[in-house]
């Protein structure tokens, strides 16, 4: 395991794995900048991490440009086909988790990279997708990763997806060279055709006959009218940062949320690592959690309280109803786990922090069309409930986990930093602030200390708070005794996510840490 983080004078690419940081990097070293490098990392991950993410699923991005001074959100979550309501799941309880029943919005990856790019980007679009589509047709080493992703989600692959993903019926073994020709394909169309070519050309024509063939809900028409869209972030100050996420229908207010309550207990009296850290942090979150879970939907359907969620005095309540020495008792909703960060700044100063996702594990598990995309299984989340906030309607888009975040000083990037994991990203993402900005750790030390992660499973809801045998068992006993319901996983466990993070010092140099948990690099000069 690398001691220590990869220190850049002007340059720092993240992500969980190490194809995908090299094809950010060859862009930089072409001449482009951050955010050509950041979409050929996030087309990189769409090829050599197909478990985690890919084009048939969204992105969310934060965006920082020097002459603007501000941090911008593009918005890549697509909404609900416009022939999807409750009705189609009649006498049921909830949303099948996979197949084409759960494949019922629009993916918005490709629409974000073309976006991105017309905004900011030096680089045309084939060139930034030239890496991903070289790894898709001529192969790579498959991961570990993917390998342990296969054995556990490949039952749920349709046919089509399993002969692309288990050859010949079998799962290939990690560093097998692994191809992908049909998703080459579609991205070389991406690259000749642009956007379009996806929502409105062959690809779009390919998804929506299959669908049409196999009973799916996504139309033509739904693909065509996709558009996402730049948007404000939301933030709060935290210890002289002031920390910026994505907006609803981004789960990323929790984090903010959390950071609040936090404010309110002196972390210097607080040791790293011991019962007081954690019980506090899982607390915090539990709280945050309560109010994501009764408000988070799609703004344009019902509005979410902002204003009163993130007030600094409604935190200072919330933070005087923890208990030292007890843990509430709260269960959180089921979330899928499976999702990729990355980030990216370059000689200029740009930055973006970015996340992308399938949902679970290969998503639906369908992919329709002879176009080698799995599509997201995201509109799972959606309720059947009419009176839930996040109830599924024509058009919507759902509670979305995806988070990215930027913590800024004086008006400059100096943490970027996310992580993959559907319910663990905030409580994630609030270890990794609170440990470089409290204790100092640098961001390769942040990301490779013990986690914990409350509750997250695919099935009940659960008040489970796991945590990675690296935790001292003293503190795990007492957080036991305290009515944590403590489950112990392995040390550098897969469950506690993957994540990533650049630091930007008073020198300017870009520090990056990458998660031992994955397969990732950081890369910078």
């Amino acid at each position: 395991m690398r001691a220590g983080p990869v220190v850049g004078t002007r340059t720092m690419v993240v992500s969980p794995h190490y194809l995908a940081s090299a094809a950010g990097a060859r862009m930089l070293e072409r001449g482009g900048n951050a955010f050509d490098a950041a979409v050929a990392v996030s087309a990189a991950l769409a090829v050599v991490y197909p478990h985690m993410t890919g084009l048939g699923g969204d992105a969310f991005w934060l965006t920082f440009v020097p002459g603007e001074g501000r941090v911008r959100v593009y918005n890549g979550s697509g909404r609900s086909g416009s022939r999807v309501h409750r009705g189609r799941y009649a006498g049921m309880e909830a949303i099948p988790r996979r197949g084409l029943g759960a494949a019922i919005t629009v993916p918005g990856m490709a629409d974000s990279w073309a976006a991105v790019l017309a905004e900011y980007g030096r680089l045309p679009l084939a060139e930034v997708l030239e890496p991903a589509i070289r790894y898709a047709a001529d192969g790579f080493p498959l991961s570990s990763d993917q390998h342990q992703g296969t054995l556990l989600a490949g039952g749920a692959l349709c046919p089509e997806a399993a002969a692309i993903y288990m050859p010949g019926g079998r799962i290939p073994e990690p560093g097998e060279r692994f191809r992908q020709k049909e998703l080459a394909r579609s991205l070389s169309a991406i690259a000749s055709g642009g956007r379009d070519a996806f929502y409105k050309g062959e690809i779009a024509r390919s998804i929506a006959e299959g669908m049409s063939r196999s009973g799916g809900l996504l139309t033509a028409e739904d693909l065509a009218d996709h558009a996402g869209e730049w948007t404000e972030p939301v933030c709060t100050d935290y210890h002289g940062l002031r920390v910026y996420q994505a907006p609803p229908n981004s789960q990323g207010f929790a984090a903010l949320e959390t950071l609040n309550i936090l404010e309110n207990f002196d972390f210097r009296s607080i040791g790293h690592g011991t019962y007081e850290y954690y019980h506090l942090i899982a607390e915090a979150i539990k709280l945050s959690f309560r109010d994501r879970d009764a408000y988070l939907t799609d703004p344009a359907f019902s509005p979410v309280p902002l204003e009163r969620l993130l007030d600094k005095s409604y935190a200072a309540g919330l933070a005087a109803a923890i208990m030292p020495d007890r843990a509430a008792s709260l269960a959180s909703a089921p979330t899928g786990r499976d999702t990729a960060y990355a980030a990216v700044v370059d000689g200029d100063g740009n930055a973006v922090s970015f996340i992308q996702s399938l949902y679970f594990e290969f998503g639906s598990g369908s992919a329709p069309g002879g176009t080698g995309i799995l599509l997201q299984n995201r509109g799972s989340f959606f309720s059947l409930d009419p009176g839930a906030a996040n109830t599924l309607e024509p058009g919507k888009r759902t509670f979305h986990t995806l988070m990215p975040a930027i913590a800024c000083r004086d008006g400059r990037p100096v943490y970027l930093y996310g992580t993959q994991g559907g319910e663990g990203q905030p409580q994630t993402q609030t270890l990794l602030l609170t440990r470089m900005l409290h204790y100092g750790m640098d961001a390769q030390q942040a990301v490779a200390e013990p986690r914990f992660v409350w509750g997250r499973t695919w099935g009940e809801p659960t008040e489970a708070l796991t945590v990675e045998s690296r935790v001292p068992e003293e503190v795990r006993l007492r957080l036991a005794a305290a009515g944590h319901q403590v489950r112990t996983v392995r040390a550098y466990d897969g469950l506690a996510g993957h994540a990533h993070a650049i630091a930007i010092d008073g020198e300017g140099f870009r520090s990056g840490g990458t998660d031992p948990r994955s397969d990732g690099a950081a890369i910078g000069w």
